[in-house]
């Protein structure tokens, strides 16, 4: 496949994250308080998708799994904000299956796929070592969040979830940088200033 179709699935996946927190940011800016609507969770079902899929093809294993962790956590705040039964049946179980699906076919049965993922001569292991442990930082924050949604029965957005954001998000820009992947890059600048934003937000009502 040609690398403009490569970056191109991952720009997209990039448009849509940067779009859900610029809603969110300017919703919150005008209620003067954190909000998280439910096009929030949408856009980042769709987009978590779509980068799992250019992780693949950039042959990059720290951006398919902190896509890999958080795909369903996205499905479960739908559930909680009662948005995921209101989708035709038939999509929802094509949104549960069709990951997995892609998992199956594109690993070989674990053989030659997964050595080369962490075989990439591009990316040395100290480098895909920050990588891992800046998505496992990044993707937590999706953890504690749906850990403390399932706690109070709703779907929201802490401090702690803003926190973890903010330095999960700058160690994988130095990756971005490090890497020279745009894709990573572009998606994570903006949101540091958004991250940083809704955490003086949070501090203002607490």
């Amino acid at each position: 496949m040609s690398d403009w179709v490569i970056y191109s699935i991952g720009f997209l996946a990039q448009i849509l994250f940067s779009g859900r927190l610029i809603l969110q940011w300017i919703l919150s800016e005008k209620s003067n308080k954190v909000l998280t609507p439910s096009l929030f969770w949408k856009l980042s079902l769709i987009a978590s998708f779509l980068l799992f899929v250019y992780g693949y093809l950039r042959d990059d294993f720290s951006i398919m799994l902190g896509q890999g962790l958080t795909y369903f956590i996205y499905i479960r705040n739908l559930q909680l904000q009662g948005e995921w039964q209101k989708m035709h049946k038939a999509f929802r179980w094509f949104l549960f299956v069709f990951p997995v699906l892609i998992v199956v076919y594109y690993y070989n049965n674990n053989t030659y796929d997964i050595s080369n993922l962490f075989q990439n001569k591009d990316i040395p292991f100290w480098l895909l070592t920050l990588g891992i442990v800046a998505q496992v930082i990044f993707t937590f924050r999706f953890v504690y969040q749906w850990m403390y949604s399932e706690k109070n029965k709703e779907s929201s957005l802490p401090f702690g979830f803003w926190l973890l954001s903010l330095i999960g998000s700058s160690l994988i820009l130095i990756y971005a940088i490090i890497r020279r992947d745009p894709v990573l890059f572009i998606g994570h600048i903006m949101g540091l200033f958004i991250y940083s934003r809704n955490l003086m937000l949070l501090k203002k009502q607490l």
